[in-house]
């Protein structure tokens, strides 16, 4: 199905239709009114914008230059409506279900709500603003009606589950079948065989839930807005010039000129931890973005939290499952969340005894210092990096003024060049409709053919109303079936503008995270199945391409061309590339345990019986169980954990980062063994061939041993970490069925 159903939390009931007619009027008239109400309102919302057809060059692009907020909700409900019509006109075939006149049309209807649908992401993701926030709420319940109208449709279910039946008896091919499992299991696990009172109270929940993940984002988002820190200039000290300039511009965007803002987002925090020697404010700032949804008033999420936990576990507890985390990963490469958990339980005692050693590496300078403080949370990344400088000589600052966003995007480029024989190609200005002037298009095209690919779209800067992190998305999805349709892929990002005239220089952290993002597009970009929702991802799978993207960041090919000083234009010196390089394991233990803390919780809160749950006292004591070190803190705390509780595309599955990343490491090891190395030939075309283009078209685990010829091993990570490697029992892990 052509369903974008991209985490929108789309809102409340259909507007009632206009009837305030008075009782005394004629049955016959009354009736007669409302009808041509509703063909004049249809009449109205078929010249929608946001529902029209997409023109223009390149097999159509978005008007995002064009979109209104009035527009959206008449859209949205238009959409729905024109989609459920298509479903049961299907459900209503009096022929033998077959291929052909059940799951084509499914692959095909939803076009208007898709397009529809990529107009409301923009809104809720980058263009925020508390008129859509209004919107918003009022669509949520209206997506979740929509949602169990499809799922809970006893006809269109019956045909499916006949061809599920006999798919293989039926001149179906691979992508075929494919197609159909995946359609028949998002059925199946999403309530359509319930009946009564469960169906009823499922579709209830569904829409109270919708209403839930709406609430808890815009909660995130509003203290995210509300806690900026306007500093003086004599409250700078240890704070890097760029990242001055940075936060001068910012401060004088938000109104405040003359002064220097420290934003409520990670791409503010993180840098001012690492580098400002003021401790107090050092703890202003992190208590700011870790309290986030966590201040007891009106943006509060616990209540919410606690309320989204009990729903979900009654939910699945109606289709016969123990807890929330046993139905989310049935189909999952996990399969269960026992096997999740035993991936974290192998690698959290060494990441922790890896933590209790870098504290004392800090403490040491610390008291070297004569600073007579005990490291807490706020000084961790401060001391941090006191410690890189002292052990490895290495000066993140310094490594900055090598790590231009221009040069960094341009290396990306190149890395796809290398890799998948993509060329990327600015488009011409005003060729391509963007939704802010900060967004940038190229076209992207096969290097030997000239072939059209697709578009890439980049939005790199923060902004008010923007989300905070960093993420891709697609527009349009690549298939096959009805005409071929190129990729829209878009990669989104928070840096911190520079000054004026200036060019914006990142961190390492962040360099890497732009390529892993980056990962993500060419994911996109590569795609080459029939079927729409053959471009659907397996939570557990999907992180792993773009993990090993980051990769490339430190291939020899990238450093040597593209990190030059922003001012001398100079390369990168070869004895700070090596520091680079001999430090790569550092700090291991704070990433590592950050991460999993906030993976266990998540399959905690998931796997216990949530009645009468506190959240809050819930994640102080299992992470007081779990012998969480009390120097550092979840990198996502339940507050503000918006993978897990603002929708469900990572609940109960946030463990997915390092189990994908079990595979990262293997198929790096890979390349490093190849004779090409990360730019080996013959290794990149299995990588696209196996692990990018089928998208799922191909049971992951089945894909990665067609990649690599064998499952992957514990033991990759482990090396990559730096971390002793465990007593050998069932080490592979990532890749079984």
């Amino acid at each position: 199905m052509r369903r974008t159903m991209i985490a929108l939390s789309i809102a409340a009931a259909l507007a009632a239709s206009g009837c305030g007619e008075k009782a005394q009027k004629d049955e016959n008239v009354k009736d007669s009114v409302k009808a041509e109400q509703s063909k004049n309102a249809m009449a109205q919302q078929s010249d929608n914008l946001l529902l029209a057809d997409w023109i223009g060059p390149y097999g159509g692009v978005p008007a995002f230059d064009k979109m209104e907020l009035e527009d959206l909700k008449p859209a949205i409900e238009k959409g729905i409506e024109m989609s459920l019509a298509e479903l049961k006109a299907i459900a209503a075939d009096s022929a033998k279900p077959t291929f052909a006149n059940t799951i084509v049309p499914m692959e095909r209807s939803g076009a208007e709500l898709g397009r529809a649908t990529a107009y409301y992401g923009i809104w809720a993701a980058n263009m925020s603003s508390p008129e859509f926030r209004k919107v918003q709420q009022e669509l949520a319940p209206i997506w979740a009606d929509y949602e169990s109208k499809i799922y809970q449709n006893k006809a269109l279910f019956k045909r499916i589950k006949a061809i599920y039946d006999q798919r293989d008896s039926m001149d179906l091919d691979a992508e075929q079948k494919r197609v159909v499992d995946l359609i028949y299991t998002q059925f199946s696990t999403s309530g359509a065989t319930l009946e009564g009172e469960a169906k009823e109270r499922y579709a209830e929940i569904n829409k109270r839930l919708a209403e839930l993940y709406t609430t808890f984002s815009n909660n995130v988002l509003a203290d995210e807005e509300g806690y900026d820190i306007f500093l003086s200039k004599e409250q700078l000290a240890g704070l890097p010039d760029s990242f001055v300039a940075a936060a001068a511009a910012m401060a004088e965007e938000k109104g405040e000129k003359g002064k220097y803002a420290i934003t409520n987002s990670r791409s503010s925090m993180d840098p001012f931890l690492t580098y400002s020697d003021n401790r107090e404010l050092r703890k202003q700032v992190w208590t700011n973005y870790y309290s986030r949804g966590d201040n007891g008033d009106e943006h509060d999420n616990n209540a919410l939290i606690a309320e989204i936990l009990t729903l979900r576990d009654e939910r699945v507890g109606l289709q016969g499952f123990d807890n929330y985390a046993q139905w989310r990963l049935q189909d999952r490469m996990a399969k269960t969340p026992e096997r999740a958990m035993e991936l974290m339980e192998a690698v959290w005692p060494a990441a922790v005894a890896r933590v209790k050693e870098e504290v004392a590496d800090m403490q040491a300078v610390a008291d070297a210092e004569k600073a007579n403080i005990t490291i807490e949370p706020w000084d961790y990344r401060y001391y941090a990096e006191k410690v890189r400088k002292d052990k490895y000589d290495l000066n993140s600052d310094e490594v900055k003024q090598y790590l231009q966003l221009d040069n960094l995007r341009e290396a990306m480029f190149y890395v796809a060049g290398e890799l998948f024989n993509f060329e990327f190609t600015p488009v011409k200005e005003g060729s391509v409709p963007v939704f802010h002037e900060d967004v940038k298009v190229w076209e992207v095209t096969d290097k030997t053919s000239g072939e059209h690919i697709g578009l890439w779209y980049l939005d790199p800067f923060a902004r008010a109303g923007k989300r905070s992190g960093a993420w891709a998305t697609m527009y349009r999805d690549h298939s096959t079936f009805d005409g071929k349709k190129n990729v829209l892929s878009s990669n989104n990002s928070n840096f911190i503008k520079g000054a004026p005239g200036e060019p914006v220089l990142v961190s390492w952290d962040d360099a890497e995270t732009f390529f892993h993002e980056f990962g993500h597009a060419l994911h996109f970009l590569a795609s080459n199945v029939t079927y729409p929702t053959l471009n659907s991802g397996v939570r557990d799978y999907t992180e792993f391409q773009s993990q090993l993207l980051e990769r490339w960041l430190s291939t020899d090919a990238v450093i040597d061309n593209y990190l030059v000083h922003y001012k001398t234009g100079e390369p990168i010196p070869a004895d700070l590339v090596a520091k680079i390089k001999k430090a790569a394991k550092f700090n291991q233990g704070f990433a590592t345990t950050e991460y999993l803390a906030s993976a266990l919780i998540d399959l905690k809160f998931h796997t216990v019986d949530p009645k009468g749950i506190d959240p809050d006292k819930f994640e102080r004591e299992t992470l007081e169980k779990l012998g969480m070190p009390k120097e550092l803190v979840m990198r996502h705390r339940t507050p503000h954990f918006g993978h897990i509780f603002s929708g469900e595309g990572y609940s109960a599955g946030y463990y997915g980062y390092m189990w994908a990343d079990v595979l990262t490491s293997d198929a790096s090891e890979a390349f490093a063994e190849s004779k090409g190395g990360f730019y080996d030939k013959n290794v990149a075309a299995k990588l696209v061939k196996h692990l990018f283009a089928p998208r799922n078209a191909v049971d992951p685990a089945d894909a990665y041993r067609a990649f690599r010829g064998r499952d992957a091993n514990i033991e990759a990570l482990m090396r990559d970490r730096g971390f002793p490697i465990p007593e050998k029992k069932e080490s592979s892990v990532a890749a079984k069925n």
